[in-house]
This record gives structure tokens, sequence and C-alpha cells, in this order.
């Protein structure tokens, strides 16, 4: 039984202990039990418990972000710059709905969520009360568990619960909903000291045996074009050094995933950074040609693949995967391997140093590789008009690759991958599975929070930047020094680029200001909206960059300004993201000019 301080004490129930709590304040508890020290949350009549439970908290922080969604995100921001869970709350009905895009997105890129709600009471549940859904059904197929809390002597129990499984194993979001009666019943609780305590928990962990290690040790001393491809799994298990180890023992080259993005340094002569729709040649190519292919952490995504019967056609293949639902799944695995990839890669770098494994000779496979890096590398042309490339370009040069960065969906999604070199993990925070425009800004809002000490920069366009942009309140308010580039080309860039290629140019409603007057950076007039104006209405600091000789020195300004700022680039909306492979076809199918 805890004995720690008495939150709340109603004077008439003494239990044996002499220790009672209401359901709220016991949820809080629980939560600084887990280190929990900020949630994002919204208040509303079914969660008015809670919060008046949180302001009682001098362990927690709560953030009050402008819309649900947003504290969502600035949850996953969190929970993607420490591999911790990030919380976020909302009241039932709208505010519970608000989350659902949230848990979807951490749910496609398992990201350790957790998501508490407030419900109506229990005995209007089902009667289509005022602001109730079904929050613990519609949640199922996107969640790791939920939970709808009946008892409020189980608070302390879920919470303990639900902490570990949104961390462990294949990371997830988790849903808490717990009734208006619930949160205010005062009870004598009982806080569980480990997951061990629980009834029916075993606590599993998958490991590779040295039989499957040494066979995929032998296969790869015959191989004569093996490939490594990792993705965010590496991330998750806080493997980078064992990959790094790994990799650099076995002589294999590696390309990875966006999520994978920042597990191994992309100037190192063995690295092929990411490959995929948008990813390099040398990483496309390279896993098409393989004759072998160690899948390590990665699920085999369409975007990597493109068409799965085209894909790495002579390769064996060889998967670790913590999930076993992954494997076969999207790709047939001729040697699907269950296990802890953290625990793999370092116990096969220690067979390699045993000296028991014959290393490869791969120098014509990596001679073959070199010169497909020197031949198409990322590149973009400098023409009258700065482009967003370039304006990547310099941030990257400017920050010395020394910052977070997060990112909307779009156009400039892929070109912070391309031309931002990602060196260390957790650095590349993007909605990726999902791919949900408004992502960016409040994500910059949860990484800041976790890391107020680090540069966080949210690279963003303005049809996914607009759509979260009331979160430059909280970030004002709460004094969250979160900033972003904002690549403006008055149009949704990505979609453009599709019409452009296979739609004849026809624009289905992707301009995004007048389309009889479109603005650019030879129609300044008619940019639309001001985000100058909107940013000085929030209180926010802000400058528009139009001419290429003021880039590098508003980049400069916007880095040392201890405020949140938006640096505003007029962008034109011709310019298409390539290499692509499009849709349907494979990697020797890419369209590179």
């Amino acid at each position: 039984m805890s004995t720690q301080s008495i939150r709340y004490q109603d004077p008439e129930v003494e239990g044996e202990y002499g220790y009672a709590m209401k359901g709220a304040d016991a949820l809080v508890e629980a939560l600084e039990r887990e280190g929990v020290d900020v949630v994002f949350a919204y208040p509303g009549g079914a969660s008015m418990e809670l919060h008046q439970s949180l302001t009682k908290s001098e362990k927690i922080r709560t953030i009050l972000p402008r819309q649900e969604q947003g504290g969502g995100f600035m949850a996953h921001g969190y929970a993607r710059a420490t591999g911790k869970a990030g919380v976020c709350m909302a009241t039932s009905g709208p505010g519970a709905t608000n989350l659902v895009t949230c848990i979807a997105d951490a749910f496609m890129d398992s990201i350790p969520l957790v998501a508490i709600t407030g419900q109506v009471y229990q005995q209007f549940i089902g009667k289509a009360a005022f602001q109730e859904t079904d929050f613990f059904g519609m949640t199922l197929p996107i969640v790791k568990h939920s939970y709808l809390v009946l008892k409020a002597e189980d608070l302390p129990k879920v919470v303990k619960e639900a902490f570990y499984l949104a961390e462990s194993g294949r990371p997830g979001p988790v849903v808490i909903d717990i009734p208006k009666d619930v949160q205010q019943k005062v009870f004598e609780p009982f806080f569980p000291s480990n997951v061990e305590d629980l009834d029916g928990y075993k606590l599993d962990d998958p490991r590779a045996t040295d039989d499957e290690l040494i066979e995929v040790l032998n296969l790869l001393s015959k191989a004569k074009r093996p490939v490594l491809y990792t993705g965010g799994g590496i991330i998750s298990a806080d493997a980078h050094k064992e990959l790094r180890e790994f990799v650099e023992l076995s002589g294999l080259p590696v390309t990875h995933t966006l999520m994978g993005l920042g597990v191994f340094d992309p100037d190192h002569e063995q690295s092929l950074y990411w490959y995929g729709m948008h990813g390099t040649v040398a990483g496309n190519w390279a896993v098409c040609e393989s004759d072998l292919l160690l899948c390590a952490g990665a699920r085999f995504d369409d975007r990597i693949t493109g068409k799965v019967d085209k894909y790495a056609q002579e390769a064996y293949v060889i998967h670790f995967d913590l999930d076993k639902s992954e494997h076969n799944k999207n790709v047939h695995a001729h040697f699907p391997i269950r296990t802890d990839i953290k625990y793999a890669l370092k116990r096969m770098s220690e067979m390699i140093k045993s000296g028991k494994f014959q290393k490869p000779d791969l120098s014509e496979w990596l001679d073959t590789l070199q010169a497909w890096k020197k031949e198409y590398p990322f590149k973009y042309s400098k023409g009258e008009h700065i482009t967003a490339q370039e304006a990547v370009d310099v941030l990257y040069d400017e920050s010395k690759g020394d910052a977070i960065i997060t990112t909307g969906v779009g156009q400039h999604q892929m070109w912070a991958a391309q031309y931002y070199r990602f060196k260390e993990p957790r650095t590349y925070i993007s909605s990726l599975g999902l791919g949900t425009m408004g992502f960016g800004y409040p994500a910059a809002v949860g990484a800041k929070v976790a890391f107020p000490d680090k540069e966080v920069i949210d690279i963003d366009g303005d049809g996914s930047f607009l759509m979260n942009i009331q979160e430059l309140a909280t970030a004002k308010i709460e004094k969250i020094n979160a900033k972003c580039l904002l690549l403006n080309n008055q149009h949704l860039g990505m979609v453009v680029q599709w019409e452009d290629r296979f739609y004849e140019s026809v624009r289905g409603h992707t301009i995004l200001c007048d389309p009889e007057n479109i603005g650019g950076p030879d129609n300044l007039d008619a940019i639309y909206p001001d985000y100058i104006k909107v940013c000085e209405g929030f209180g926010v600091k802000a400058r528009r960059v139009t001419k290429r000789e003021e880039l590098r020195e508003a980049m400069k300004e916007m880095l040392e300004s201890d405020e949140p700022y938006l640096l505003e680039v007029i962008v034109p909306y011709t310019e298409h993201v390539l290499p692509m492979i499009p849709q349907g076809k494979s990697a020797k199918e890419m369209l590179i000019d």
C-alpha cells in the first residue's frame, strides 16, 4: 500500500490506512509514478475532474494546446524525441474524436502514446448522451490496447499496464477512457510497483538463437551483392550503436527507410542513405540488384517496395523483426527471425570478432555502389528564385546539422530528408505511415518541450502548416521556442507534382490562393494568406524572404531567436521531388531527371 502524501482525503471515508483519493487524483499520482513530466491536455465537461487534479501536481507540467489534434501531435513529437510515451488528454465526444488521427498516426509509425479521455457518466453510456462517443470501440483497430475503466479501483493498475504496453516490444498507442463517475469516486488506492506485480503478465524478450545468427553470417559470407535495410525498429530498440558496429565489421552497405533516418552516418562510405519512392538512386538500385537482403526493424512498406513482384527479385530475404505479424505480410521472407534487433546485431558482431566468420569480398559490389552514389546524388538547380531544396540546404549549413527537424507532409517533407543530412537518431520526426498534414509544428512544440536546450525546427509547407496553425498560440503563451521554416508555394505541392506527371497538369483543387491571381515569387502581392500578419496576431516573430541574398542572414536570425519564430520563404510551385518511383513501377524505373 502506498504511504505517500494524501492528495485528497474524504472526511467520511477512512480506509484501513486512512488513505483515500478521488479517481482523478489516483490517475495523476499513477502518472507521476510512471515518470510523466508533461501532459498535453485540452479540458471539457467529462475531463474537468482530471484537470482539477493536474493543477495540484508538482511534478507534471500541463500544456494547453489550442486543439486536441495539436495536443496529440505534441505528445507524438515528445515521444519521438525521447523514446518515452507521450501523454495527451481530451474530453469525451468531439474532444476524444479529435485525437483519433493522432492515435492512428502513432499506430502506423509504432510510437508510444498514452491517450487519456474523459467519458460521460456510466449511466449514460450507450444512450446518445451529450458529447458521448464509443471511443473505446472506435479506436480498437488503431491501438495496441484500449481501456474503458468502469471501476475507480482499477485506475492505478490500468495506468501501469498502459505505459508498459505502449513502451515495450513494438511500441504503440494505448487509450484510457474514464467515465466521469469513476473520476469522482473516492476510494483507497493500491499502486503496483512494477508490471511483474500484475496478474497475467509475462515479460517477453524474443532473441534469435545462435544457430539462426550463424546461418545469417554464413549466408552473408557467400553473398556477392548483399544489402542491409533498416527501419524505425532500430531507433525503437535503441540499437543504432550496435548497427554501426555490425555494419563496419561485416562490410555491408546499408540503407534505411525514412523512419530509420539518423541511425547511420550518411557520409560513411558504406551508407546508401535512405531509399524508397523519393530516396537515393544508389539505395534503390542496390536493393533491386541485391542477392542477399537483410531487413532489420522495417516492414516492407509500399513506398519502399514499389511494385512488389519486381522488388529485389534475385535476393534471398532475411527479415529480423520483433513483431512476427510483419513476417511475410508484404514481401516473402525466406528466413524470418523474430528477435530483439539490438541483441541480434550485438551478438553477430561478437561472432564476427571471434574470427569464425569469413568476411566476404565486396570490393566490386561497393565500387558499383560508389559509382551510383557519385553519378546520381540528390541535386537541384539554382535559378532566378530560391527553391525549397536550397532553403533546406542553407538551414542545414547554418544549423551545422545539429537540430531536431519535424515536418508536415508533402514535397517539403521529402526535401527535408534529402538535404538535411541526419546523423543521429530521433532527429527527423515526421508522419510517415499515415502521412498526416498538420503534423509538423505541434510535433516541434512537443520535441522542444522534451529538449528545451536543443534547436527544434519544423520544415513545413503552407498547406500542412495551415492545418494546425493555431498551435502558434500554444508556443507563444507557454514560451516554447519552436521554430518553423515555412516553404510557401501557394499550392498542395506533392499533389500538384502528381497532377503534372500523371494528370496532364489539370489542377484538381490544389491551389491554395486565388486561382485567378496565383501568388508566388513573381506575384508577391497575391500571396494568401499573409502569414507575417497572422504571426503578428499571435505575437510570434516572423519574416518573409523572397531574394536569395537575404536567405542566409534571415536563417541566422531565426536560429538566434530565443522565441517562437516563423521564417517564410517564397518558392515556386513548379519544382518536383526527384528521384521518384512512379506508383506501380519498380526501382529500376525511377524518374531521375
